[in-house]
Formats: C-alpha cells, sequence, structure tokens
C-alpha cells in the first residue's frame, strides 16, 4: 500500500501528490545542509557572484554559516583584488583577515525590522588611490550610464539597526594625486564604555597637501550613528604642516542631517594654507587663531560666531558654503575692531605684513612687479563683506575699511572698497576679469573725496595742515601685476589740493623724501613756504603719463611743470618752472630738469639756470651787488592761472571725473604782488653767491 494514498483516493490523486514529496525532500536537504554542511561549499558561488557586482575579483579561503535564532555568517581570508586601471598597487583593494555578520532572524521574521546584534572585524586592510584623472579604485559604479529613472533617494531608514561593533587593528593606505595624500589611517574600537557601546578610532599620518599631516578622530559607535534621537559626539584634531584644526562636539542624527553642536578651532601662521583641508582659496595672510560654531545640512556649511586673531588685528563674523553648488558658493560676513592694513596685504595682491619686496629692490625698480597674489579664483563663486572699524596702523591715515566685493567665475567685481579719513573718503571701485596667460582685464576707478591733508600728513609723519585734497583716477589695463598694469594702461589722473600748508612738509612726503627734498631745492622755494593751489592733470596712454595741467601756487611763486612720466620703464623726462609773484630776490627763473628712474630720480637746473648763474657770476665781480636786481622777473599774478586751472580740470579732467573737495571749494588765496624794500646790498650778495654755489655743484 502506497505510503500516501488513502482509502477512496484515486490514481489521479496519488499522482498529483508525487510534487509535493518532492519539495519536502528539497526543504529537508536545505535544512540539512544549513545546520550540518560545510559553508566552503558555497565558496565558489560566492566569490562569482561577489566578482560581477565589483568588478574585480573576490576570494574567500573559507566561509561559516551557523543558523539559528540569531544566524552568524563568518568569512576567513577574504580578499577583494584590485581592478584592472590599478594592477600595479602592490597590495590588494581590500583583505580582511576574518569578518563575522550576525544577523537576527526571529525580530525579522516578526516585522521588528532589521537588526545585526554584532559585527566583528579583524585585521582589515585596505588601498585606496586615485589618479590626476580623476580615475579611482574605490569607483564601483558607471558614471557613462544614466541612473535608472525609478531609481529612490537612500533612506536611512532601511539602514539595520546595529549592535556591537568590534574592529581591531584596521589599516588603510591612501593614495590620492588631487590632493597629493599619502597617508596610513589606523582604524580601531575602543574598549567598552559604561553603556557598553565601542568609540570609533581613528589615527592618520603621512602627507596631505604636500605637507606632514596627523590626525586623531574619537567619535560614537555605530550604534549612536544610526541613533534617530542620541546625539553622536565626535572629537578631533588635525595637524597639517603648521595648520591645526580643532573639532569637538555632536551631531544630531547625521544620517539626517539635523544640526550639530560643534566648536571648530582653527590656527596657524597662513590662511591660504587652508585651501587643501576646506576647498575654499582664502589670500595668504599673517599667523591666525580663530574659533567658532559649525554647523552643517545637506545645503549649508555653516561657520558662525566665530572670533579671533589674524597678526595684529581681530577678526569675527559668519562664512557660509553651499556645497552642492558648481563651484560651490561662498558667502563670508566679516568685521574687524581693530585692523592693521598690513594684516590685509594678501586680499589686495601684495604680502600680508611686508611693505616692500626685497627682490623687487634689488631689480631697482619702483613699482612692485610681483604677480597679483590672487587665490584660485575658479574654485569658488564667492560674495564677501568686510567692515574694520578702527584702523590702528600709526603709518596709515585711514579711520576705517569697508568692502564688498563679489567673485563669479574667476572674475573680481570690486562693488566698494573705501577709507575714511577723518571727514573725507578715499573709494575704490572696479573689475578684474581672466583675460588668459594669468592675466586680467582691470577697469578701475578710485575717488578722493575732500581728504584732509592734516591727517594724510599726520600718517606719513608730516606737519599739520587746514588743507584738503580732491582726485580721481581712472585705469583700463592688462596684465598680471601693479607694474604691468600700469605699465600697459590707458586713463588718466586729476588731483587737486587747496592750502596745502608748508611745502617742506608736503612734498617730501607725497613724492618721497629723495624727490621731494631735491626738488625743493633745485625749486629754491624758502623753508616757510606754504601752498595754496595744486593742480595736476595728467592723461595716461599706453601707460604713459602726460601733462595737461600742472600747477604749484604759493603766496610768492607759481610753478608750472610738463613732460611725461612713463610708467612701464619706470623713466621721467619731467621739468619744472618757477617764476615769482612778487618782488623776492630769491627766485631765480627758469627750468628744473627731472630725469632718471622713479626710484632714483635726478632733479638739475636747466640750461636757463645755468646761462643766469653764469652771466650773473660776471656781473657780480664787477659790479656792486644791487646791480643783480635787474635778473629778478616780478610776477604780476593775481592767482588767475590757478583759477584757470582748476576751470580746466573741473571740465575736462584727463581722468573722466573731475576732482571733489567736498562742501568746501578751492578759492586761490595768492597775495597780490607787493613792491617789497629789497635788503641791503651785502645780504643779498652773499644769499645770491650761496644760491650760484649751490647750482654749480648740482651740475658738475
Amino acid at each position: 500500500m502506497s505510503l500516501f494514498k488513502k482509502s477512496g483516493t484515486s490514481g489521479t490523486n496519488r499522482w498529483q501528490s508525487w510534487p509535493m514529496l518532492i519539495l519536502y525532500i528539497f526543504a529537508a536537504i536545505i535544512v540539512f545542509l544549513i545546520l550540518f554542511a560545510r559553508g566552503d561549499w558555497f565558496i565558489p558561488l560566492v566569490e562569482k557572484q561577489a566578482s560581477a557586482a565589483l568588478g574585480r575579483k573576490v576570494t574567500i579561503e573559507h566561509l561559516h554559516l551557523r543558523p539559528w535564532r540569531t544566524t552568524s555568517l563568518e568569512v576567513e581570508g577574504l580578499r577583494i583584488a584590485q581592478p584592472d586601471a590599478f594592477k600595479d598597487r602592490k597590495n590588494d583593494f581590500v583583505s580582511i583577515k576574518d569578518i563575522l555578520v550576525s544577523f537576527d532572524v526571529w525580530r525579522y521574521l516578526t516585522g521588528h525590522g532589521k537588526e545585526l546584534p554584532l559585527i566583528r572585524i579583524d585585521t582589515p586592510r585596505a588601498d585606496l588611490a586615485s589618479k590626476a584623472d580623476g580615475t579611482a579604485n574605490y569607483q564601483f559604479s558607471d558614471s557613462s550610464k544614466p541612473a535608472p529613472k525609478d531609481e529612490k533617494p537612500f533612506d536611512p531608514s532601511s539602514l539595520p539597526k546595529i549592535g556591537d561593533l568590534i574592529v581591531s587593528d584596521g589599516k588603510i593606505n591612501v593614495a590620492l594625486a588631487k590632493p597629493k595624500a599619502d597617508m596610513e589611517v589606523a582604524i580601531a574600537t575602543s574598549d567598552p564604555r559604561q553603556d557598553g557601546d565601542r568609540d570609533i578610532l581613528i589615527k592618520a599620518q603621512g602627507r596631505y597637501d604636500n605637507a606632514p599631516i596627523t590626525a586623531q578622530v574619537k567619535a560614537g559607535s555605530l550604534k549612536d550613528l544610526t541613533h534617530e534621537t542620541r546625539p553622536y559626539p565626535i572629537e578631533a584634531r588635525i595637524d597639517n604642516g603648521p595648520t591645526r584644526v580643532d573639532l569637538k562636539g555632536v551631531v544630531k542624527d547625521p544620517l539626517h542631517f539635523k544640526g550639530t553642536d560643534l566648536l571648530l578651532h582653527f590656527s596657524g601662521p597662513d590662511m591660504a594654507l587652508l585651501y587643501g583641508l576646506t576647498g575654499i582659496p582664502i589670500p595668504h595672510t599673517p599667523p591666525f587663531d580663530v574659533k567658532g560654531q559649525l554647523a552643517y545640512s545637506a545645503e549649508m556649511i555653516r561657520f558662525s560666531n566665530f572670533a579671533g586673531r589674524m597678526g595684529n588685528s581681530d577678526i569675527g563674523g559668519t562664512i557660509a558654503v553651499s556645497p552642492r553648488d558648481k563651484p560651490p558658493y561662498v558667502d563670508a560676513r566679516l568685521h574687524s575692531k581693530n585692523v592693521d592694513l598690513a594684516d590685509l596685504g594678501g586680499f589686495i595682491g601684495t604680502k600680508p605684513g611686508k611693505a616692500e619686496d626685497k627682490a623687487q629692490a634689488q631689480r631697482g625698480k619702483f613699482l612692485p612687479a610681483d604677480p597679483i597674489n590672487i587665490p584660485k579664483l575658479n574654485a569658488v563663486n564667492a560674495h564677501l563683506v568686510y567692515h574694520g572699524d578702527h584702523i590702528q596702523n600709526k603709518n596709515t591715515p585711514f579711520d576705517n575699511i569697508n568692502a564688498d566685493v563679489i567673485i563669479d567665475h574667476g572674475a573680481i567685481d570690486i562693488k566698494r572698497l573705501s577709507y575714511a579719513i577723518g571727514s573725507g573718503e578715499l573709494f575704490l571701485k572696479g573689475t578684474l576679469k581672466p583675460a588668459g596667460s594669468k592675466q586680467f582685464a582691470a577697469n578701475i576707478a578710485v575717488d578722493a573725496k575732500s581728504l584732509p591733508l592734516g591727517k594724510l600728513l599726520q600718517g606719513l609723519g608730516g606737519k599739520d595742515s587746514e588743507g584738503r585734497m580732491g582726485g580721481h583716477a581712472k585705469l583700463s589695463a592688462r596684465g598680471n601685476s601693479i607694474a604691468s598694469l600700469l605699465g600697459n594702461g590707458d586713463g588718466g589722473v586729476s588731483l587737486v589740493i587747496d592750502r596745502g600748508g608748508e611745502i617742506t612738509a608736503l612734498l617730501p612726503n607725497l613724492l618721497g623724501l629723495k624727490l621731494g627734498s631735491a626738488l625743493l631745492s633745485a625749486l629754491g622755494l624758502p623753508e616757510k613756504t606754504d601752498l595754496k593751489c595744486f593742480v595736476a592733470d595728467l592723461p595716461l596712454n599706453n601707460g604713459v603719463l602726460s601733462t595737461r595741467a600742472f600747477l604749484l601756487q604759493t603766496d610768492d611763486t607759481r610753478t608750472l611743470g610738463g613732460g611725461t612720466i612713463n610708467l612701464r620703464s619706470e623713466k621721467l623726462d619731467y621739468h619744472v618752472t618757477t617764476r615769482s609773484t612778487s618782488f623776492s630776490i630769491l627766485s631765480l627763473p627758469g627750468k628744473v630738469n627731472i630725469t632718471g628712474s622713479l626710484r632714483a630720480p635726478s632733479v638739475l637746473p636747466g640750461a636757463e639756470i645755468i646761462g643766469r648763474a653764469a652771466a650773473t657770476a660776471a656781473l657780480a665781480a664787477a659790479f656792486p651787488p644791487a646791480l643783480v636786481l635787474p635778473t629778478i622777473q616780478f610776477g604780476v599774478g593775481k592767482g588767475s592761472q590757478c583759477e584757470q586751472a582748476l576751470n580746466d580740470v573741473s571740465i575736462h579732467p584727463a581722468s573722466g571725473a573731475a576732482p571733489s573737495l567736498g562742501k568746501k571749494q578751492v578759492r586761490p588765496n595768492v597775495k597780490a604782488p607787493q613792491h617789497k624794500r629789497p635788503d641791503s646790498a651785502e645780504k643779498v650778495h652773499q644769499v645770491w653767491m650761496k644760491r650760484l654755489e649751490t647750482q654749480h655743484k648740482a651740475t658738475r
């Protein structure tokens, strides 16, 4: 009798029971294999499937499967080879001596979700590498294939609940071409905490961004990482060359990016060195030390309410970065209560805290020829707003500083760069756009509005003055340094000074000690001479300043100038002529030539002075000193030339904009000619001979 046949069962029903019998037998075999078979039987199947999925060869020495309510899978001798493009690497992509993963089957079958009570990894090794073209051995997806249309975004809730993670003696070799990284990273878990969880410990040592790097990170357990309500603690210190970064705090539900409470501390000799760590280009700065709150989300990284020092200046504010934008967008709102302008040198293209480049001085050049120090502008788009309440550098006359600058795909738009100087303002705006070969197309305008000369001269070490200065300068050029921009530029300079104070204090400070003092000596102006009016209107054409108007007027003299200043070759070809506007034997008419280089100009009397000096010396030898008086030209001007020059520079300025002195307008206050009684003949002779001796020495 058939085992499966019952009374009254037809033959047809008897044959329908055979498929069920086969199914029962197959299920029994599976259960038997799971309970008693060796896991090594499944190695070929697992290796084949894993190799196909990862795109590289996968081998396993032993496989152990222990089924029960909590099933565990243990893999011994796991090795994942390098992909074909990285066959030259000495080590495997990944190798693990032993890895065990347990899975709570009963919890899953009863609908309580997925849970991995234990993950134990012994002696894991990895070798991560990337090339300069961007290919990396840790890339598994084929970027050339479009993503499936129905692909859903990653859902953190789909991750299993993690129990205990134990990692021992883990090491990762990292060799990344673009960040110039070559380091070894050690990973392990700590001994159990009081709550039984283990912290994740990471140590790194090697080189990053062409500098030594060491890093220590202590983070919460893997259970903390996937916990929705428990803050995830993190503490890190990174030393990259001389730069140090400290981070401490908690992340709220990091898988969902629900916020952070992190204190970030940066310190080092130069903020430009932070580029490798942050990816944000920052100009060179003096030593810095700042700390603030770090918050992040998928859309925004924010370093807020930070404060600290940068050189001799305090610095604070907020920096926000939108990492998803290409390139990333940076919005920086910064301020300082007390700022030393030398600390901001890197933001205007010079070296912070350095007044003059030694190499430049050795070349004998006056204008800075070093390339403008502008960081990797194409790396980010940015908007920078900066305000400095008080400028404390004693060598500058500025009271405060305001800047508003936009960087858009490599182009710089200076919306505003201004300095308050007493009741006046120095204002700059313009653009710098990439023009190939690391050059910029520059369009810059500078306005000096009603600047108090007393404030300017105090900053330059000069004497006080009640005068005011107004001016405008415009430059359109291509270049990569101050020297090349000026040497190729077009535009002009228009400048007006009203009641400038003592010329002996003004010229050496405005023109430089050597040039100003030499010019004063050649002009022969008395030491206490007050400047009443100065007008300069100088067009700039292809790097050469020419003269449309140059007038310097005092109570008793009027000096006119003409010639050119070649900013490309830094050569002077200029002359000035002084005439007396009153009866003064101390004003000898004639031309003074100013030639040579901007750094070392030569100031010599012209042919007219030399000729008159020789003739006067002959007369002085044969006749009484009183006969010298006819050589003096008496001036009859009433200030009309100054008024005319002011009118011209206001109507047709070479710079394109008329100089402004604010509410206080220029009113030339020139004395009418006065016929003063001459000094005694003996005094006239003494003064005259001293003048001639000085001029003869200058012409030897």
